[in-house]
């Protein structure tokens, strides 16, 4: 039996005034993909791609309602999700590697 993990994540740009809130089941692929631009849209044009948070899951169906949950809060509280595990915001993806907050 395959072990599946899927991760909520959230990336924002350099002043971290802009939030993108996603699913993955690889969060290092999908961190290069977004500090690439390799894809076109939202993270691309505003200059979107520094991990900031993230969940891992076991079931994707729990991460898809967590991430639609997130997407619903208010800035406010998006940001006390944010702080609650990264309160000062630093990009946990670098050089390849996603890194655990500091607490």
């Amino acid at each position: 039996m395959k072990l599946h993990c899927y991760y909520v994540y959230i990336l924002s740009n350099r002043y971290r005034n802009v939030f993108y809130i996603g699913v993955t089941n690889d969060l290092v692929v999908r961190c290069h993909q977004h500090s690439s631009k390799l894809n076109a849209g939202f993270t691309k044009k505003y200059n979107v791609h520094h991990l900031v948070y993230f969940e891992l899951f076991d079931y994707v169906d729990l991460a898809i309602r967590r991430e639609k949950q997130i997407k619903g809060y208010s800035r406010a509280k998006k940001l006390t999700v944010i702080k609650s595990i990264n309160p000062e915001m630093v990009d946990l993806y670098i050089d390849g590697i996603v890194k655990m907050p500091d607490q």
